[in-house]
């Protein structure tokens, strides 16, 4: 048996979305050619764009189809840092790693405040607010974090940014499949998605820009995307992003339902099989799609070798290093250390059923035991 709980990480091309780019292998042409067969892949390329911008409720010219959220976020970023003489920019502790490494990079040439989370995962408005100042030209804010689900108050988020000058960068890449996206009420200047997060193949991804919002590009060598991202536009990979976002807001009412029942079976499983564990963050802030747990009697990179072993694919932190689990540094800035040594994460789609979560429950218990019975424990 092979159970795949690793759907943040990524997720396989739905079926319907693969046949739909292979139907379309016709429309090969450069958009950027004056010829027929040009034009006609101009034309698929924009109607890509223009639902993808319904979708979030933007207008086409604000999207820009970007290789993958991760350049989407550095676009931002690095675009922001070159334009203004050393700004003033406020992030958070629980970021992406495109998000957080790339602020890290830009320490030389901008004024960076991380601002920490409770053990809910979740920033304070308060030390939001007192973060920003005059100079502060950035924020940058993780909607539903990557490796716990959990949801930043972004309503509250939204008005202390409004009542400053800085600018409102969203990463809501894992926020698409279980929340309505509206970049009008979220009142953001830009927002970055990933195809490959939404069932779509890897190398798309989507960057909105407020209109009349200044950014610096950062690849030249061609006047694409009204000169905002340089190269020849991925039109079968931009119509896949298209269609996945579509699927995501046509099932995502259905979709929540079922990923709620996995969640809740996999926690009532665990408590039913008395394996010690703790839900790190509170599920009342978080999504239905992720859970992260902590299991003090062992190591991530122990029970993941075992789960793999057993044919259970989850994830343990935020990178992987030379095969050594890395601790997630988001766990790391909830609690500690020592529990981000000790948690795993498990991440959820509707290709899954209960019957998964019991015998990942049951294969649990079997690992927990087999160490307690040879003393580890």
């Amino acid at each position: 048996m092979s159970i795949y709980v690793d759907y943040a990480a990524t997720t396989p091309v739905d079926k319907e979305i693969l046949k739909s780019m292979l139907d379309n292998a016709d429309k090969f042409g450069n958009p950027s050619s004056i010829h027929r067969i040009g034009k006609e892949s101009k034309a698929f390329y924009e109607k890509s764009r223009k639902n993808a911008a319904v979708l979030i409720e933007a207008k086409p010219d604000e999207i820009v189809f970007t290789g993958s959220a991760t350049e989407a976020n550095n676009m931002v970023i690095r675009g922001i840092v070159s334009y203004y003489e050393r700004p003033h920019i406020i992030t958070t502790s629980v970021e992406h790693a495109s998000v957080k490494e790339t602020y890290q990079a830009m320490e030389d040439y901008a004024d960076v405040t991380y601002l920490d989370v409770n053990e809910n995962g979740q920033i304070s408005i308060e030390d939001l607010q007192n973060a920003l100042t005059e100079r502060t030209k950035l924020v940058s804010i993780i909607m539903v974090n990557n490796e716990t689900g959990t949801i930043q108050p972004m309503e509250e988020i939204r008005k202390a940014v409004a009542e400053s000058n800085a600018l409102l960068h969203i990463d809501a890449v894992q926020a698409f499949r279980q929340l309505k996206i509206s970049t009008k009420s979220l009142g953001c200047d830009f927002l970055t998605l990933s195809g490959h997060k939404l069932h779509a193949p890897k190398g798309i991804g989507l960057l909105f820009i407020k209109q009349n919002t200044h950014l610096n590009r950062i690849m030249t060598g061609g006047s694409q995307e009204k000169e905002r991202r340089a190269g020849t536009e991925n039109t079968l990979y931009a119509h896949a992003m298209s269609l996945a976002m579509t699927q995501a807001e046509e099932k995502r009412e259905e979709n929540t339902k079922v990923l709620k029942a996995l969640k809740e079976k996999l926690i009532s499983e665990l408590q039913t099989q008395e394996v010690p564990f703790e839900i790190n963050g509170s599920t009342a802030f978080q999504t239905n799609h992720i859970v992260n747990l902590y299991f003090p009697w062992t190591t991530s990179e122990y029970l993941l070798t075992a789960m793999d072993m057993a044919g259970i694919y989850a994830s343990g932190g935020s990178a992987c290093n030379a095969g050594t689990v890395v601790p997630s540094h988001v766990i790391q800035a909830m609690y500690s250390e020592d529990r981000a040594r000790r948690s795993i994460r498990f991440s959820f789609s509707k290709e899954l059923t209960e019957d998964d979560m019991t015998f990942i429950a049951e294969k649990l218990k079997s690992i927990y035991t087999k160490l307690k019975d040879q003393g580890f424990i």
